[in-house]
């Protein structure tokens, strides 16, 4: 009775665990940036819980919580530099990923490339507490521990990585909400290959300057005038179906940034309500310089101001 006793046990634990599957890897791709790490992450936790008496596990979600990011924790402090990989690769590899109907669980766990990009920018202690505090509602009394710091510092360090994720947009919202319509246009005729749709959010003078590496071989890095750069712009088409609107150096523009990795990055110029100019980023240290943050939501009518943001005295200095 007792073998048959604990297999009963262990099916029950492995229903439990299937049921927090889902949470579990929503944290892990937020913290990673990567589906993959992520349901790797949530495998090794599964193993680990294989390893411990489930009479020992008062409360399974918090424990498969604290498992799952202190794997993701460590993950994010032994990660080096990262292989760098070639554009036309990584699209190849996107497009395959999403050619077949995604399933139900990752739908629901969509997260936009922009923010998984702009969370790679923080430090490790930084994204652990940001991201279960403002995404889990994960209190920092819980949080402290697993990133070895007080709960007053850990509040701190989410934070730090708030204020980065919101960056401070370089104009008044009513005119980042122009140049964000105006950006996603053009990137929606850009995806589509729509030539008349791209021209008509080009200034006649336009000029479109590129990186090297952002280019085919033997393409020009200057494009100058409406026609030609609408011509090269829906040129790439299969590589504006990546790009999404970001906040870069406080204006709107756009980044390439699957499975987080900031691969590419649009900045544009606009004047009198259209695009006068934009440069294509794909210089790795160029990129690095760029300061990435999400674009806000349009205000809604007397909720403007940020609520429950508590101001940086510096005593959350991180150590990663």
């Amino acid at each position: 009775m007792d073998g048959q006793d604990g297999r009963d046990g262990r099916d029950g634990l492995a229903q439990r665990f299937e049921a927090q599957r889902g949470r579990l890897r929503a944290l892990a791709h937020r913290l990673l940036g990567s589906r993959e790490e992520a349901e790797d992450a949530v495998q090794e936790a599964w193993f680990r819980l294989g390893r411990v008496d489930p009479a020992e596990v008062e409360n399974l979600p918090g424990w498969l919580r604290t498992v799952v990011t202190r794997i993701c924790l460590d993950i994010l402090r032994s990660r080096g530099a990262r292989r760098e990989v070639g554009l036309d690769e990584v699209i190849e590899a996107e497009a395959a990923r999403h050619n077949p109907p995604e399933d139900a669980a990752v739908r629901a766990d969509a997260v936009s490339h922009a923010l998984l990009a702009v969370l790679d920018t923080l430090t490790p202690a930084e994204r652990v507490a940001f991201v279960l505090h403002d995404m889990f509602a994960v209190p920092f009394q819980e949080i402290a521990p697993l990133i070895d710091r007080t709960p007053g510092t850990a509040k701190k360090l989410a934070s730090r990585g708030r204020h980065k994720v919101r960056g401070t947009p370089a104009v008044p919202a009513a005119e980042l909400a122009r140049r964000r319509h105006l950006v996603t246009a053009f990137l929606t005729a850009a995806r589509a290959g729509d030539v008349p749709g791209v021209l008509r959010v080009l200034a006649p003078d336009v000029v479109r300057r590129a990186d090297a590496a952002a280019l085919p071989p033997g393409a020009a890095r200057e494009l100058r005038g409406a026609d030609a750069v609408a011509r090269g712009t829906a040129a790439l088409a299969r590589r504006a179906h990546l790009a999404e609107p970001a906040l870069i150096d406080g204006q709107v523009g756009a980044v390439i940034a699957p499975r987080g990795r900031l691969l590419l990055a649009l900045t544009f110029t606009v004047r009198d309500g259209l695009i006068s100019g934009y440069e294509v980023l794909a210089d790795p240290a160029r990129l690095r310089r760029l300061a990435l943050a999400v674009l806000p939501a349009p205000p809604a009518p007397g909720t403007e101001g940020s609520e429950g943001d508590e101001p940086d005295d510096g005593d959350g200095q991180d150590r990663g």
